[in-house]
């Protein structure tokens, strides 16, 4: 596999330290990392992104995510390893991913769910770190970013 072109985040000066300062911030309030991972990891299954895959594996094994929950993140929903407020971040990154799958993007039912677990700041970030997710997402795959070539 070949890139079309080096990660554009790198190319234009200052993009990825931006990038990289606003999901430090997101770190910051209050989400377990593991529940960030598993944000990260769904979003990026759902949009195909191999190498945010592969980074997420990586950070999940810091982390000391075992295999088995990950293996599981993409069948979340049958899957007895996650707790109720994973459960409730992995609907809402699901529903913040494919805004276009329906009518009411993030329905009511799933914003509250994951209100009732995470107070307004960590909610905050957890909606900053799905959309950072995305836009890592959307640049790898349209450039055709290759997988543990960083």
């Amino acid at each position: 596999m070949q890139a079309r072109m080096k990660n554009p985040a790198m190319l234009i000066p200052d993009a990825m330290q931006a990038i990289m300062a606003l999901h430090a911030s997101v770190e910051k309030c209050g989400v377990a990392a593991t529940t960030l991972g598993l944000a990260h990891l769904r979003a990026s299954q759902i949009n195909g992104c191999a190498p945010c895959i592969e980074m997420g594996r990586q950070q999940a094994k810091k982390n000391e995510e075992t295999e088995q929950r990950l293996f599981a993140v993409s069948a979340w929903r049958e899957a007895p390893w996650f707790t109720d407020a994973e459960r409730a971040a992995l609907a809402l990154t699901e529903a913040v991913t494919r805004l276009s799958d329906r009518t009411d993007p993030v329905p009511d039912a799933v914003w509250d769910e994951a209100a009732r677990h995470f107070d307004e700041s960590a909610l905050a970030a957890l909606v900053m770190s799905i959309a950072t997710t995305n836009l890592f997402n959307r640049v790898n795959v349209s450039t055709r970013q290759v997988a543990g070539a960083w």
